[in-house]
């Protein structure tokens, strides 16, 4: 008699700035109980995330996030005020250093990201060339960071139009869609309802730069900006999640970090492999096991 083949396996890693390092709590606890991809799919910071793990470099991606002080994440933010408030040199250099400097076709697990057609507004999916240029152009926040030139277009952050892009998993021959939203349980709710900034001093101090006084309370420009895409990418994710639904949806509890809380790696990642257990009913559900 012959057997069925084993149905693919595809993880999507959404966006979500710095809640994206629960991605890496979530992908630790799965392989600890047994789940491994066969493709992965990620945007914006999700693309970062996953992209190192295709390229084995998830373990050394998690201890250096849970190394990361607010000095550290500082000195990686090369200001620019052109197209992006930072350059993202700085970054990518540390990246293709360490993670993610490989070919697409050179990765031990097939991978793919989006980003967005600034002259267009068009979805784009990158699965050839540089990894690290597609992740750049995936990671491209618009007023954050400066747009990347690819092919002719100008590429900006994915999650613009695709934040949990299950659509591309399924087109790169998942039979099975493990994703994770991180916009579910984040509240920007009270983050700024102190007049003494609430934020550890470097990060709150960057938040600060060009800052304006509302009712005595101090707003930023990335505060801002920042919250203002996070509303969107919401509205976008549920929109497209129920249009284009994953078999499991692991929904990180996240709502008491900040967009720019990257030196709290340990938090996020702890809350993604907290998510992998409260969903193991599902995942084992859907997998049959």
């Amino acid at each position: 008699m012959d057997r069925k083949p084993r149905p693919r396996i595809g993880i999507v890693l959404g966006s979500g700035s710095a809640r994206g390092w629960a991605h890496l709590g979530v992908l630790s606890a799965l392989a600890a109980h047994g789940i491994r991809p066969d493709l992965v799919c990620g945007s914006s910071i999700g693309a970062l995330v996953v992209a190192a793990y295709a390229n084995g470099q998830a373990e050394a991606l998690q201890a250096w996030v849970s190394g990361l002080t607010w000095q550290d994440v500082l000195r990686l933010f090369d200001l620019e005020l052109q197209s992006g408030l930072i350059k993202g040199d700085r970054l990518m250099r540390l990246l293709a250093d360490r993670f993610i400097n490989a070919a697409f076709d050179e990765l031990a697990v097939p991978f793919g990201c989006v980003a967005t057609d600034l002259g267009n507004g068009q979805e784009v999916w990158l699965r050839n060339g540089s990894v690290l240029e597609a992740v750049r152009a995936s990671l491209a926040l618009p007023g954050l960071f400066a747009p990347v030139r690819r092919e002719g277009r100008w590429l900006v952050d994915g999650a613009l139009v695709n934040p949990v892009p299950v659509s591309l998993a399924r087109a790169m021959g998942a039979d099975i869609v493990i994703a994770v939203d991180l916009g579910t349980d984040s509240s920007l709710d009270g983050q700024w309802d102190d007049a003494d900034d609430p934020r550890p001093a470097g990060i709150g101090r960057l938040a600060q730069i060009f800052a304006f006084r509302n009712q005595g309370h101090a707003l930023s420009m990335l505060d801002v900006m920042n919250a203002s895409i996070h509303i969107m990418q919401v509205r976008i994710a549920r929109s497209r999640l129920a249009g284009d639904p994953a078999d499991v949806l692991l929904t990180p509890r996240l709502g008491q970090l900040g967009l720019m809380d990257f030196h709290r790696g340990d938090v996020a990642i702890a809350a993604g492999r907290e998510a992998v257990e409260l969903g193991l009913p599902q995942l084992n559900r859907a997998l049959r096991r």
